[in-house]
This record gives structure tokens, C-alpha cells and sequence, in this order.
């Protein structure tokens, strides 16, 4: 706990758990600055972000500037005097002139070990590469990305079948002990600063949603690894090509398995035990849920008894 005046940026759920670490230890947060409320769902109804929520809901000041690049921002930042800005997957970056603003800087929550997965979907990217650890660092951010002095790390492990949104509800409590574990020691100057190696530096770039069509003729692993890395924020997607025509599919949830046969082609539709095995360029899918096109997300044991898929269908990228 201190007296000490912190202004939080950041956006999503996992911003939501840095910010409620700080606010249950009593840590002065007298701002907060989030995204733009954006349109979401099929009714395009706007929708705040979930730390815009979070702070109503605990009386803590929202601020939503389209850009930190405008003066009349930084001047309202600098005119509430912080002693430190804490970010959290914000999404937005700091102008340099920003950063100078509070004492004891402006301190990153960021979602990997760095300078491993810098960039802005560093939480996807781990996944989808197949990698099986990954971490939090607290950084005191500088005028590049996620280049700044590491100051503390925590380690966690990947397992086989987590997917984007498992992994992230960890890192929000593993970055939020960290964090709290780490301020005290910013605060009183016995915090080490330790710079970052830059040959070991990687990025992560934003996911776009033209890379989420399922290619079958890739190895099972690696669209395992995809579809698992983006959800449930994003869902893969393919076509399903049979006798009754060609409609689209999203896939949910997989499993890596044996099979062999063209790439695409549905080897078993086993509806008793949910299990829906394609062939791919090595080894098969096994997929436990999907969305099919204009309906609600369904195990894949409900899709084969209703009649919608057969072995012998195709699944295409195109």
C-alpha cells in the first residue's frame, strides 16, 4: 500500500486483473485511461471495454482519448501529478513525451519473457508457435516496443491443450502478484533494472483475421496450435465441402491424433464419442466442438447426429 498517485492504462480481461490487484492492496489508482467503446455483436450495439467496467464499478475516473498524441492529453495526464503509470495490454503506443510525466516512470505488464514475443499479441503468438512456456515481465517502458529495463519475470507453463483465453485468466493473476510483489521495491529504489538482449529479441504481431483459414494441408500440430491460440477470441475457420453443397465452418476446440489420408477429408464421424477426425498434410485433427455457419457453437457429437457431416466430406481453406 501507498499514498502514492497511480494511473492505470489498459483494456481488456487481463487488464481487468492487473487493476484489481492494485485496487484490493490499497494502491492509490486515481485514474484510469482505456480504449473507445466499440461496436460489437451482430446488433453492432457498442460495448466498453472490461477495465472501463471495472473502474465505474469502483468509482475510479475513465478517460478514452482516441490517441495519446494530442497535447491537450499529455497536459491532463501531467496536470494529475502521478508518481507512476502502471500499463496492462493497453493497445495504444506512449509518446516519449509521455513517459518523462511520473517519478518513478511508466511500468509495463507485459505477456511474455522478454525479450522474448515483444509486440502486441505476445499471448496468441506463444501458442500458436507451440511453445510450452512462457511468462509476465514487469518493464519500465522507453520510447521503443517492449524494449525497456526488465525488472521482474514470472514463469508459466503451456500445456498441450490450453487454449488463448485459459492462458490469459493465468497470466492476468500471475502478472497481478507480480506486479505487487514488484512496486514496493520500485518504490523504496532497491528494484534492479536489467536491459534487455537484444540478439535474443522476437515480435509478435497483431493477429489478423485473414490468417485464421484452416489449411489441412499443414501438419495437425500446427493448426491445433492455431485454432487454440486465438480462441475464444477468435474462431479458425474453414469450408465443408459434401454432396449437400459447401457451407463454412468454425472450429472450437481439437485434438492432435493419428489418421492418414488427403488433407481435408473427414476420416470418422463418430458421434458417440464425439470425435470428428480429418486428415491434414501430417497426422489428423480430432475436432470436439465447432460453430457451424449461422449457428451457436455445438460438441461435434451434435453435428454428426443431426446429419450435417459424413465421412468422406472435405474441409478447404477456400
Amino acid at each position: 500500500m501507498t499514498d502514492k498517485k497511480i494511473i492505470f492504462f489498459g483494456t481488456p480481461e487481463f487488464a481487468v486483473s492487473i487493476l484489481d490487484g492494485l485496487v484490493t492492496h490499497n494502491y492509490n489508482v486515481v485514474s484510469v485511461y482505456t480504449q473507445t467503446d466499440k461496436p460489437k455483436g451482430r446488433g453492432n450495439k457498442m460495448q466498453s471495454p472490461p477495465v472501463k467496467e471495472y473502474a465505474e464499478a469502483h468509482n475510479i475516473p475513465v478517460f478514452q482519448p482516441k490517441t495519446l498524441r494530442d497535447d491537450a492529453v499529455t497536459e491532463q495526464i501531467r496536470a494529475e501529478a502521478p508518481d507512476m503509470i502502471v500499463v496492462a495490454a493497453y493497445g495504444k503506443i506512449f509518446p516519449e513525451e509521455l513517459l518523462k510525466i511520473p517519478q518513478y516512470g511508466c511500468i509495463n505488464v507485459h505477456g511474455s519473457l522478454l525479450p522474448a514475443y515483444r509486440g502486441a499479441a505476445p499471448v496468441q503468438r506463444c501458442i500458436i508457435n507451440g511453445e510450452t512456456k512462457t511468462g509476465v515481465t514487469i518493464m519500465r517502458m522507453d520510447a521503443g516496443c517492449d524494449t525497456g529495463d526488465m525488472i521482474s519475470k514470472a514463469d508459466i507453463d503451456i500445456p498441450a491443450c490450453m487454449n488463448c483465453g485459459e492462458l490469459f485468466d493465468i497470466m492476468g493473476k500471475t502478472g497481478s502478484d507480480l506486479l505487487i510483489n514488484t512496486l514496493p521495491h520500485i518504490f523504496d529504489g532497491t528494484a534492479v533494472y536489467e536491459k534487455q538482449d537484444e540478439s535474443k529479441a522476437t515480435y509478435s504481431p497483431k493477429i489478423e483475421k485473414s490468417g485464421l483459414m484452416l489449411d489441412f494441408d499443414r501438419p495437425a500440430k500446427q493448426l491445433h496450435d492455431l485454432i487454440r491460440g486465438v480462441y475464444p477470441y477468435l474462431i479458425c475457420g474453414c469450408y465443408q465441402n459434401s454432396e449437400k453443397g459447401r457451407k463454412g465452418l468454425r472450429i472450437a476446440k481439437t485434438e492432435v491424433c493419428l489418421g492418414k489420408g488427403a488433407p481435408g477429408t473427414v476420416l470418422k464421424a463418430d458421434a458417440k464419442n464425439n470425435s470428428l477426425i480429418v486428415a491434414c498434410g501430417e497426422g489428423a485433427l480430432d475436432i470436439k466442438e465447432l460453430v457451424p455457419e449461422g449457428k451457436q457453437k455445438m460438441k461435434s457429437a451434435d453435428y454428426i447426429r443431426g446429419r450435417q457431416i459424413s465421412e468422406g466430406d472435405f474441409l478447404s481453406k477456400e
